[in-house]
């Protein structure tokens, strides 16, 4: 056990300065983000959900002190990311694991935000334990024409309706681009990867479908499809469905890129499970977007990252290597989230 978290360890050192693809500096740039927050919950029961443990009287503990800086140290995250290369603070980021609109707004106004002036894209999804997916976005940088939430039908084996997250599609002008994103939170691995993989499936093939509808309007429509998918980038639902854009079998030309595949061959990670490393945060671009396809227009594709500085890392103890999460055992402990938050920077 030891060996493996020592290895597990240098491993994400090994990663600090180097997860970053290219060190570009340049203001014009744009950087686009993806984080799953764990659990960003406020201390109130809401009466529709099972979010008890994240109130004074539950498992957690959980107080309004610890609430408030569970926002203060995502908002540090997020003003940080991708500030180095791009000297701008990120015009787009979606998130995971949001409660409501409430702790949103509280995300926003922190200290860290509050003068970038972000504004909300946000429903509560019909997830039991309350958890939802959302987009924060620089209004003066970036124009919703029209959003909506892609509701997940999914049931087990009884027949019994399993809810969970929607998926957030988002149709947007960037500058003078138009932009199409997704925000996923596909469903977990309870009960075995393999058990639960066709949930994650289906998940896929509903981005696809509209993935479809955009480019039957647009054949060189910019898209970002990003998330955490609970799946690597060589599982079947990444690599064969979605960034394949295969449709029931058919073959297809692939027309999204993942950059997350070349890192993950090389060992890097998001988040760390029983002294397994995942890459289940994700950002896809179609094609139209990188500099090959020959379209010079607009923004392109410059670089991918994983955002994990040591203050995000468990440096020693039986989780040395770990991304320092919130929540921990029978208590909030103080960190930032179980996963790494990823990124892509654009450029003109």
């Amino acid at each position: 056990m030891v060996k493996k978290n020592l290895l597990l360890f240098i491993w994400v050192w090994l990663l600090i300065s180097k997860t970053n693809y290219g060190q570009v500096k340049d203001s014009n740039n744009k950087s686009i983000v993806f984080y799953n927050v764990e659990n960003l919950f406020d201390t109130i029961d809401d009466p529709d959900t099972f979010d008890e443990d994240y109130t004074l009287e539950g498992r957690y503990n959980y107080s309004n002190r610890d609430y408030q800086e569970k926002i203060d140290k995502t908002a540090k995250v997020l003003s940080e990311i991708g500030y180095s290369g791009s000297k701008n603070k990120p015009i787009l980021i979606g998130l995971a694991e949001v409660e409501n609109r409430g702790v949103l707004k509280d995300l926003i106004h922190s200290k860290k935000l509050q003068n970038i002036h972000y504004e909300i894209i946000h429903k509560d999804s019909p997830d039991l334990r309350g958890i939802d997916v959302a987009l924060i976005y620089q209004p003066f940088s970036f124009s919703p024409v029209f959003y909506e939430f892609l509701e997940l039908k999914l049931w087990n084996d009884l027949g019994e309706r399993i809810y969970t997250r929607d998926i957030l599609y988002v149709h947007g002008v960037l500058d003078t681009d138009e932009i199409h994103l997704f925000v996923n939170h596909w469903p977990s691995r309870r009960g075995g990867k393999i058990k639960s993989q066709p949930k994650r499936l289906k998940a896929a093939y509903l981005v696809n479908k509209k993935v479809n509808e955009i480019l039957i309007e647009n054949p060189v429509a910019k898209i970002l499809i990003l998330g955490d998918f609970n799946d690597d980038p060589f599982d079947p639902s990444i690599n064969e469905v979605l960034s394949l854009n295969k449709t029931n079998g058919e073959k297809a030309e692939p027309i999204f890129f993942n950059p997350m595949g070349q890192m993950f061959k090389k060992g890097m990670n998001t988040l760390a499970y029983r002294d397994g490393i995942n890459l289940f945060d994700q950002i896809l671009v179609s094609k139209s977007l990188l500099k090959s396809s020959g379209l010079t227009d607009g923004y392109h594709f410059l670089r991918a990252g994983i955002y994990n500085p040591m203050y995000l890392i468990h440096n020693k103890g039986r989780f040395a290597g770990y991304p320092k999460r919130s929540f921990n055992r029978q208590k909030y402990s103080g960190g930032y989230s179980d996963h790494f938050p990823v990124f892509v920077e654009l450029s003109k």
